[in-house]
């Protein structure tokens, strides 16, 4: 990389995303900047999941979305056993539990063999209460790849890594702006108790929630070609007692969400959720009358759920890109082909499975800096 900046590339935003694209970067010889306006890493989006390692049963044939979940989630696998980090292939059944919902169950075994999906089995209702008994289901699919993590742990491992190849990262830094330079490049500006600015060959939008905010702040982007941010909420309930299933239980996808399933951590403390609701702001408050609702969901798979076992957990908001009744769009991960700014890259919508893409999705935004006229993957 050229020398001339102080950076060969600055990363906005130090989740699950900006961690792995710092961590690819400085794999392949970057020195990075991770900006993060939080106190600590992971405090945002990544702080606030299921925690599941998804095997990319759900998503439509050849989206980002697909090839990302199948190929990240090996990579993943392969990651946390290198580093160490704490994590189970658990697996998960999706289970019909009304006769009209088993051609869907049997279209989502279809899409699985699309996208490449291993470990995919059909299971009756008595294989699937053989597996776990006090499901109900008349039909199931066995995911044997899912799995779940210590999302903090993987962003720890990732850090580890940056800082071993003298990567950097500022804490409770706000991204404030950057400007394109006459001979390429960018001046960045941040805020915080220290506000500064430097200079930088590349620039990665990876901000979550705050993905559009930053991508206004930059000089010449076309705001019209900014999606609008649609705060999709959704809140867990902690289930008091010892969890009901060994691996996790998922019921039928529903339209922006899969549905208020059950999934534990690796303490064992089971929990349901998320639900969706797309809210008008971003507040993680969890209101306990909603345990009435997901009483009801969860006693289609889980009819022995006892009254009143459900406690408010936490909530977490996924920055989607489409609003109420839209079709679900896939991951936008724009380059200079899209913006008409070399060495950019911008992300938005990327929610779940995101975590599970990681390391897949770095590699492509990697690439397209590399690369500018490469599509992902």
């Amino acid at each position: 990389m050229a020398r001339e900046f102080d950076f060969d590339a600055v990363i906005v935003g130090a989740g699950a995303i900006g961690l792995t694209i710092a961590n690819a970067l400085s794999g392949r010889g970057y020195r990075v900047l991770l900006l993060e306006k939080m106190s600590g890493i992971g405090q945002g989006i990544s702080s606030r999941n299921s925690e599941v390692i998804h095997s990319g049963v759900y998503y439509p044939a050849n989206s980002l979305r697909a090839r990302m979940c199948v190929d990240g989630r090996r990579r993943l696998y392969d990651w946390m056993r290198d580093h160490r980090v704490a994590h189970e292939k658990c697996g998960k059944l999706i289970v019909a539990t009304q006769p009209h919902e088993i051609p869907q169950l049997m279209a989502l075994q279809d899409q699985a063999r699309l996208n490449g999906v291993e470990g995919i089995r059909w299971l009756s209702g008595a294989e699937a209460r053989e597996r776990e008994p006090q499901v109900f289901a008349m039909a199931a699919l066995l995911s044997e790849e899912t799995g779940i993590l210590d999302t903090h742990g993987y962003m720890l491992s990732l850090l580890g890594e940056i800082e071993a190849r003298d990567g950097a990262i500022a804490l409770r830094t706000p991204f404030d702006g950057a400007s394109p330079l006459k001979n390429g490049g960018f001046r960045i500006r941040t805020g915080g108790e220290q506000p500064t600015s430097a200079t930088t060959a590349k620039l990665v939008i990876a901000a979550g929630l705050g993905a559009q905010d930053a991508a206004k702040k930059i000089a010449d982007y076309p705001i019209a070609d900014i999606p609008k941010l649609h705060f999709g909420k959704g809140v867990y309930f902690r289930l008091a007692g010892p969890p009901p299933f060994r691996g996790l239980v998922y019921p039928l996808p529903e339209p922006g969400a899969l549905g208020t399933h059950f999934t534990r951590d690796l303490a064992g403390q089971g929990r349901f959720g998320p639900d969706l609701e797309f809210a008008t702001s971003e507040s993680y408050d969890v209101d306990p009358a909603r345990a009435a609702l997901f009483e009801q969901s969860v006693r289609r798979y889980w009819p022995g759920l006892p009254t009143g076992a459900l406690e408010p957990g936490y909530a977490g908001i996924r920055p989607k890109i489409h609003g109420p009744g839209e079709a679900q769009p896939d991951f936008r991960i724009d380059g200079p082909a899209r913006h008409r700014l070399p060495g950019l890259v911008t992300l938005f919508g990327i929610e779940s499975p995101g975590l599970t893409c990681s390391l897949a999705l770095a590699e492509a935004v990697a690439d397209l800096l590399d690369e500018p006229g490469k599509a992902p993957l």
